[in-house]
């Protein structure tokens, strides 16, 4: 059972963990490795290393895994070794060198299961001082010397340096610590060698102290070149000078010599033991030198001479005169030589020649030349010639100046009043320099010079008035030519923009509805003007145009309430300046239309009220004529409970007549109201008008017509009322009568009334 839960764990542990495996004879996993280093990491040259790997390696038999371990240096193999042993593997490093430093790492294969540890770096401090050997410390010009550098028990890669007085002179690479060299020395005296050497670790450098020092002695060799020149002094142009380089030597064998005879970078001529040369001498700078050189195998020596050669003439100059000359103008050209040696030549034997031929000026005499300039740049050289010796000035270059063109003159950018002004003055033509000055009037004011093509001749002025512009005008000068001045300048000068204002059409008090609105914006100053209109409220304008004119208008066709509000303008022009208006408030009224529909209206409920209130006071006389029909005025008899005589006013009005119940009587719907309006009247009646009189009023079945007076003003109107209206039955049930008021005045009923054929007819209407 003990031995089940082991393989189990085995197993999952081979399952589980990298690097393990699962063997079908044998099963065993990796843990870790491990690498060391001892004694450490940091030592000093010839210290005994080791470098340690340990390996954790856990299996299921007794006998040891047979694993192979691998050592690496800075990703290179460097060890490799195969062992069955559980042990640490070793990896000996016996008396360390620097070339032993670097970073180290291990590797173990346990049946193709592999683990690498971590590199760990190694450095190894102090290298072995060098060793030098000659095997000649005598030699001679020439002769080589083998030379030894030793760097006893460094390994690796390794630099060797030798050096010669402290320079260094040979440098060689090897993979050993030793380095062999052959040196040649070419001067004459003690040599000092040394040498060094440099172990290279990538990515560093170590580098040895110098080695011991060996002295080598170098003698001259037996030979040297000789270089002779005839004649030797006093030398002048055109004599013939004689060259000669030859050998002196004491050697017995001197057939391996090689001859040179050069001037300058000029090889004249080549030979073995002797090389002559012969020429004719010309002067040329501080003088000629020539060198003979001679070389024998590896050695070269060499001799100069340097020869004087005096000039029997100088080399000829080229000037024209005036300095300055003006296309088609006269200009004179000479050519001349400054000096002449006198005592060789004569000064009439050096002629003169003008290039290029056949283009004017023409020969005059000795050296000069006359003409007219040429309407573009022209180079010209000339020679001097004596004695088979010519000698070529240097190059003329005549640029015929072109006079200046009457300048023109005008505003540069914008000329703004109060601001500075900037005038420029320009010639269209004319060569540099050009002198451009300004007037005022004829008062001269300041000078430009305009060196370059690029620059301008600008003047800063000020003016008070836009007039004063025209007071200026400028000339411009490049030599002794008069040219006529410009023109007056004429320009616009642009005002600052001014009194802004903002104009309402129509007026303000009557803006109503429906309205074409007009907002014209003027200012005073120089158009063009761009304009702006505001609305307060609103940081957009509602509108933006520019005008040549000094005003400009806004439009708002059929205003509407919608439009009412404070506008204002703005104005900007050339000059920069923006200026703003007053704010307008703008109050929209209503159309007339529309009062005259609403006074229309007013109008026609008034009517219709008035109709109404006829309508219902011709109803309320009818009714009380009606009532009165029904009454039988007797003036004479007593009052009584069936009779009720009324008394009226002498505006025919009845106030608030008072309601008078009378036995048996009928109650009306045109004389019953309500308590309250008879209080009402009867508190009129008696604050405002005259007593009623009451009479007593009988009910005859008939009634004479006659009997009814009528009178005018304050006189009684008897009426007879009839005893039952609108064909009532004859049967009256008498009851309580009501006057009612009567407004307005009646006119006068003439005397003659109709006959009344029956008691049911109304009277005729008392107006």
């Amino acid at each position: 059972m003990v031995l089940l839960l082991v393989l189990g764990a085995t197993l999952l542990s081979a399952y589980f963990h990298p690097g393990s495996e699962v063997n079908a004879e044998r099963l065993f996993t990796i843990s870790a490795i491990n690498l060391s280093i001892e004694p450490g990491t940091n030592v000093t040259r010839d210290t005994n290393v080791t470098v340690r790997c340990q390996a954790i390696v856990s299996s299921t038999g007794q006998e040891a895994l047979v694993r192979e371990y691998t050592i690496y240096k800075d990703g290179n193999v460097v060890y490799t070794k195969t062992t069955s042993s559980s042990e640490d593997f070793l990896y000996p490093l016996p008396d360390a060198r620097v070339s032993n430093s670097g970073k180290y790492k291990c590797k173990i294969d346990v049946q193709g299961t592999l683990m690498t540890s971590e590199a760990k770096k190694l450095t190894v401090k102090g290298l072995s001082n060098p060793v030098l050997h000659l095997n000649n410390g005598v030699v001679t010009e020439g002769e080589e010397v083998t030379v030894r550098c030793t760097a006893p028990g460094e390994t690796g890669s390794i630099f060797f340096y030798f050096y010669d007085n402290a320079k260094e002179i040979h440098e060689e690479r090897v993979n050993s610590n030793k380095a062999e060299a052959k040196l040649r020395f070419t001067s004459v005296g003690i040599h000092k060698v040394h040498c060094a050497y440099t172990v290279l670790v990538t990515p560093d450098s170590f580098k040895s102290e110098a080695s011991n020092t060996v002295t080598v002695s170098v003698k001259e060799l037996a030979i040297t070149p000789v270089l002779e020149i005839s004649p030797q002094n006093k030398i002048f142009e055109g004599d013939r000078l004689d060259i000669l380089c030859t050998v002196r030597s004491s050697l017995r064998n001197s057939e391996n010599t090689e001859l040179y005879l050069t001037q300058g970078t000029k090889l004249l001529s080549i030979g073995i033991t002797k090389v002559n040369h012969s020429m004719v001498a010309l002067a040329k700078g501080p003088g000629l030198m020539f060198e003979c050189r001679l070389k024998i195998g590896n050695v070269v020596k060499e001799t100069t001479k340097t020869v004087s050669v005096t000039e029997l003439f100088s080399v000829p100059t080229l000037t024209m005169s005036p300095v300055e000359v003006f296309q088609k103008e006269p200009m004179t050209l000479t050519c001349k030589s400054e000096s002449v040696a006198s005592e060789r030549l004569n000064r009439q034997e050096v002629t003169y020649t003008l290039y290029p031929f056949g283009n004017p000026p023409i020969y005059i005499n000795a050296g000069v030349f006359s003409g007219r300039a040429l309407s573009n740049d022209f180079n010209y050289t000339c020679s001097a010639k004596a004695r088979e010796i010519e000698k070529h000035s240097e190059t003329l270059t005549v640029r015929p100046k072109v006079s200046v063109s009457t300048p023109k003159i005008s505003v540069y950018g914008r000329a703004v009043l109060g601001q500075p002004i900037q005038i420029l003055c320009q010639s269209d033509t004319g060569s540099l320099p050009i002198n451009y000055t300004l007037w005022r009037d004829y008062e001269q004011l300041t000078t430009i010079i305009v060196q370059v093509r690029s620059q301008k001749a600008l003047f800063t002025v000020n003016i008070n008035k836009p007039e004063e512009i025209n007071k200026y005008m400028c000339e411009a000068r490049n030599g002794d030519k008069e040219v006529p001045p410009s023109k007056r300048l004429n320009a616009t000068v642009t005002v600052p923009l001014a009194h802004p204002t903002l104009t309402v059409i129509p007026d303000l008090p009557e803006i109503s509805e429906g309205d074409h609105l007009y907002l014209i914006c003027g200012v005073k100053g120089t158009p063009p003007v761009t304009f702006k209109w505001y609305r307060v409220g609103s940081r957009q304008p509602l509108s933006t145009t520019t005008s040549d004119k000094n005003h400009k208008d806004y439009q708002i066709q059929a205003l509407s309430k919608e439009h009412r509000g404070t506008y204002y303008c703005e104005a900007i022009n050339h000059a920069n300046n923006i200026v703003q208006s007053a704010e307008v408030k703008i109050e929209v009224r209503m159309a007339l239309w529309k009062k005259a529909l609403i006074g229309g209206m007013v109008l026609l409920v008034v009517a219709v009220l008035l109709l109404v209130a006829c309508v219902m006071y011709f109803k309320s006389k009818r009714g009380k004529r009606e009532a009165a029909a029904e009454l039988s005025v007797k003036p004479s008899s007593p009052k009584s409970d069936d009779s009720l005589t009324v008394n009226l006013t002498h505006d025919t009005e009845v106030y608030n007549a008072a309601t008078v119940r009378v036995n048996r009587a009928a109650v009306s719907v045109w004389s019953e109201r309500k308590p309250e309006a008879a209080n009402e009247e009867e508190s009129s009646v008696v604050s405002n008008e005259p007593d009623v009189e009451y009479t007593e009023v009988v009910h005859p079945r008939s009634a004479d017509p006659a009997r009814v007076p009528l009178r005018k003003g304050t006189d009684t109107v008897y009426s007879e009322l009839q005893n039952s209206p609108q064909g009532a039955d004859d049967r009256h049930d008498y009851g309580s009568v009501e006057y009612a008021e009567l407004n307005g005045e009646q006119p006068e009923i003439s005397q003659n009334h109709p006959e009344v054929s029956s008691y049911q007819d109304l009277p005729v209407p008392v107006d």
